[in-house]
């Protein structure tokens, strides 16, 4: 069936059922003289007369019944497939929002969240600000504190705990640190290193994405969570962990949506993946003190 569109043998079944031009034109909107053409076109293309056409309309030829029946096949299959993304479509949504470090620990991770065989969808959200419920900015939210108010559901997670990082290959005698810039620093983290009046700060980023590899690259010392430090193995902590950036991290979500099957399924999910890694997040991941820089 040489150059047959589908289109066109969409609109061969409507003439075909339809019992002619002026059924068909209704049908799909176009003009009878324009469908008359394409089906002469279709014919052509097809090697055979599909339609005996008569005063009454388009009766269908030997060949026209044996076309229709192929198009009803191939209609039920595009019918299948219509229906099997309609149903991906309709699947509920479960919005996550954590923050920079978490969210990138989480997708590294992500069959323990979340699967292609999962019936809902996920929005990652990356929200180093915080999140506001009041709003439904998300359905859950991974804070670094315990929410003061609110119509909240919180779930106490892990400790976080934070350490200065070098490249392996970082000289000892190079000073230079690396940091987040003070515009866009909102954790105590962020804040850390340029509240330390004796650093010589020579690169800073507007992105955690891009300090881990400026530190990484060699550019200086930096702050990183010790889950995000501790897991590279091109990285030393360069010095022990830093006590007044430990937090405690919260699940929490709206009070109304972790009613939700899938929203508790993904709440149960992230608690399970943070307690499965209790220790890389305290910083005390098997390994991590033979990788500190003496």
């Amino acid at each position: 069936m040489k150059d047959a569109s589908w289109d066109d043998l969409q609109l061969f079944f409507h003439v075909a059922t339809g019992g002619g031009l002026s059924a068909a034109a209704t049908q799909t909107g176009l003009s009878a003289p324009t469908i008359g053409r394409r089906m002469l076109a279709l014919e052509r293309a097809t090697g055979r007369a599909l339609f005996s056409r008569g005063p009454t309309g388009y009766l269908l030829a030997k060949d026209g019944v044996a076309l229709l029946e192929r198009v009803r096949l191939m209609q039920e299959a595009a019918q299948s497939i219509a229906d099997w993304r309609g149903e991906v479509l309709t699947f509920p949504i479960v919005s996550m929002a954590a923050d920079s470090w978490t969210s990138r620990f989480i997708a590294s991770r992500l069959a323990n969240v979340w699967t292609p065989k999962d019936a809902f969808r996920m929005c990652y959200k990356t929200c180093d600000a915080g999140v506001d419920f009041t709003y439904r900015e998300a359905h859950i939210a991974i804070r670094h504190s315990r929410p003061d108010s609110g119509n909240v559901a919180i779930r106490r997670s892990v400790t976080v705990a934070h350490a200065v990082y070098q490249a392996r290959s970082f000289d000892d005698r190079n000073r230079n640190w690396i940091s987040l810039g003070t515009d866009i620093a909102t954790t105590p983290a962020d804040k850390w290193t340029f509240e330390q009046p004796d650093y010589w700060i020579t690169g800073w980023t507007n992105t955690p994405h891009m300090l881990f590899y400026l530190i990484r690259g060699g550019a200086g010392r930096g702050v990183l969570p010790c889950f995000i430090g501790d897991a590279d193995q091109s990285l030393v902590r360069a010095g022990p962990l830093i006590d007044e950036l430990t937090y405690e991290m919260w699940v929490t979500a709206h009070d109304d949506e972790r009613q939700r099957p899938e929203v508790r399924t993904v709440i149960d999910r992230l608690v399970a993946l943070f307690l499965e890694n209790e220790a890389l997040f305290a910083g005390g991941a098997p390994g991590a003190e033979n990788r500190q820089h003496r």
